[in-house]
C-alpha cells in the first residue's frame, strides 16, 4: 500500500504544471468571476475592479490571472483577498502581452527541427519532412536532407507551444499563500481605450417656449475586454493624470423615445460627479452601448436673437464692401428642479429638433455644453436667422491720441418674420470708455461690454446710431 501510495503522489507531481523553478502554476480565467465593477472616466479611461473565487495550493506559487484588458496599465494593479486578506501576499507581478501569431511561434523554433506536412495530389496522399528552420526573417529558410530550402509548401507543424507565448494578455504573480480555502481575490486597475460621452435630444414646441430633453449616454469600450453582467458607474469631471513622457501600452436609438424610469442614480463624488447606472449590464469589447441617461418634459426656454461686434471695431478705421452681419440664434434655459430638469448635466452635445408643418420631426441645429451643475444656466448657439438682417456701418472716425479712438457707429436690423422680434446688439470694448450719445438705451453687461435690445416690429427696419470713445 505504501509504495501504490508514492507512486500515486508522484503521478499527481508529475502531471502539476509548475513553473521553471518548480513552483505550482495556477490559471484563473473570466469563468471564475463572482463580480466586476467598471467606472468610466471621460478622458478615455476606465477603473475595472474584477473580482473572483480562486483557489491555489498553499504556500508559494504562480498564478496566472487571465482574461484582462489589453490596454492594461501594469503599474495600477492592486490585488488583495476579501476574506483572508492577511494570508495572500503577490511577491512579485509580471504583465505577459507576448502574445502568439504564426510568426512569433516560428520565431521561437529557430534551429531547431520541425515537421512539414504537404498533400501531394499526384499519389493522393500526405506526405510529411522533417526540417530544420534556420531562418523566419522575411520568409523561412529550411534545411532538409543537407539542402537548403528557401520555403515550402505545406503545413508547419510543432511539437508544442514554448511556455513564454500566451494567448491573451495575462497577468502573473508569484504569490505566498497561507489558506487551502478559496480566495476571493479583488483585482483592480485602470485601463486606457474606454470612453463615454453625453448626448441630448431636445424637441422645441411650436412657438420656442418649452423643449422635452433626453439624454443618452455612449460608452465606448475599445480596451481589449469584454466585462459580462457588469457595474456600471461614469464619473464626469476633469479628472488631472501626471504627464507621461511616452504612452502607455448596437448603436441604436430611437429618437425621443422615452425612458419609463431614470436608469442611472446621480450623486456627486469628491469634485466629480458619478452617474451610478441601476441594473447590470455586459460591455462587449469593440463595442458602442447606449443608455438612457434622463428625461425631461416642458423645460421653460427662451430663443435669442444677437449681434455680435469686435473690440477691434473701436480703435480703427471700419471697412467693409458688405455691411451685413449673421444674426445668431440661441436657445437658453435653466437646469434646475423649478424647471423639470436640476440634475448636474455631464458635458456633450445638445441637438435640437423642431415639428414642421406636417408634424415631422426636423433637425435645427446642435451646440456642446460643458459640465453644468444644477441652477446653471444653459445657453445653446443653434444657428443663424435667415428671416432677419443687420447691417453695421461706421459713420464717423476720430484718432484723438495714440491710444484713444472716438467712432460713430450705425446697425440697421430688418425684420422679415410675420411676428415682432427683439434683437440683442452686444459690443465688447477695451480699455477706457464712454458712450457720447445714443438713439437707444444700453446695459453694462460687465466692465467691457454693453448690450442694446432693440424690438423689430415685424416687416419693419430699425436703425440703432450711437458714439463712443475707447481706448486701448
Amino acid at each position: 500500500m505504501k509504495i501504490k501510495y508514492c507512486i500515486f503522489c508522484l503521478v499527481i507531481l508529475f502531471l502539476m504544471p509548475a513553473t521553471a523553478s518548480g513552483q505550482t502554476v495556477s490559471k484563473s480565467t473570466a469563468d471564475d468571476q463572482t463580480a466586476i465593477e467598471v467606472t468610466v472616466y471621460n478622458n478615455n479611461l476606465g477603473l475595472i475592479k474584477d473580482t473572483r473565487k480562486v483557489k491555489i495550493p498553499y504556500g508559494k506559487g504562480e498564478l496566472r490571472f487571465m482574461d484582462v484588458a489589453s490596454h492594461i496599465m501594469p503599474v495600477t494593479v492592486h490585488a488583495k483577498s476579501l476574506n483572508y486578506p492577511k494570508d495572500f501576499t503577490v511577491l512579485e507581478q509580471n504583465y505577459e502581452y507576448d502574445l502568439m501569431n504564426a510568426d512569433k511561434l516560428l520565431d521561437k523554433y529557430v534551429g531547431k527541427k520541425i515537421k512539414i506536412i504537404n498533400w501531394n495530389k499526384f499519389q493522393d496522399r500526405k506526405d510529411t519532412v522533417e526540417a530544420t528552420l534556420l531562418s523566419n526573417n522575411r520568409g523561412q529558410i529550411y534545411k532538409i536532407n543537407d539542402e537548403i530550402y528557401l520555403g515550402h509548401p505545406g503545413i508547419k507543424v510543432l511539437p508544442e507551444i514554448p511556455g513564454n507565448l500566451i494567448a491573451k494578455p495575462t497577468l502573473t504573480w508569484l504569490y505566498k499563500n497561507r489558506r487551502k480555502d478559496a480566495h476571493n481575490l479583488e483585482v483592480s486597475y485602470l485601463t486606457g481605450n474606454i470612453s463615454w460621452k453625453a448626448d441630448y435630444v431636445v424637441v422645441l414646441n411650436e412657438d420656442d417656449t418649452s423643449s422635452d430633453i433626453s439624454g443618452w449616454v455612449t460608452l465606448d469600450n475599445k480596451s481589449g475586454a469584454t466585462y459580462k453582467n457588469a457595474s456600471l458607474k461614469l464619473v464626469a469631471g476633469e479628472v488631472h493624470r501626471a504627464e507621461r513622457r511616452r504612452k502607455d501600452r448596437l448603436y441604436a436609438m430611437e429618437a425621443m423615445k422615452m425612458a419609463a424610469a431614470p436608469q442611472f442614480e446621480e450623486r456627486a463624488f469628491f469634485e466629480y460627479h458619478i452617474y451610478d447606472l441601476q441594473r447590470k449590464t455586459t460591455v462587449k469589447d469593440k463595442q458602442t452601448k447606449q443608455v438612457n441617461l434622463l428625461d425631461a418634459g416642458n423645460v421653460k426656454i427662451q430663443k435669442e436673437l444677437a449681434v455680435y461686434g469686435i473690440k477691434s471695431y473701436f480703435t480703427r478705421r471700419y471697412m467693409k464692401e458688405n455691411p451685413r452681419q449673421p444674426v445668431n440664434v440661441y436657445i437658453k434655459f435653466k437646469n434646475s428642479k423649478g424647471n423639470n430638469l436640476g440634475m448636474p448635466l455631464p458635458a456633450g452635445i445638445m441637438r435640437l429638433y423642431k415639428k414642421d408643418d406636417d408634424e415631422s420631426l426636423q433637425f435645427i441645429g446642435e451646440d456642446r455644453v460643458e459640465h453644468t451643475p444644477k441652477d446653471e444656466e444653459i445657453r445653446l448657439k443653434i444657428g443663424e436667422a435667415f428671416d432677419v438682417v443687420a447691417e453695421r456701418i461706421q459713420t464717423d472716425y476720430k484718432r484723438i491720441t495714440s491710444k484713444l479712438y472716438e467712432s460713430e457707429w450705425e446697425i440697421t436690423l430688418r425684420n422679415h418674420k410675420e411676428k415682432d422680434i427683439t434683437v440683442g446688439i452686444v459690443e465688447p470694448l477695451s480699455g477706457n470708455w464712454e458712450v457720447i450719445s445714443k438713439s437707444h438705451p444700453y446695459r453694462k453687461v460687465d466692465a467691457y461690454t454693453i448690450r442694446f435690445d432693440v424690438e423689430v416690429p415685424r416687416d419693419k427696419e430699425v436703425k440703432v446710431k450711437y458714439r463712443l470713445r475707447a481706448g486701448l
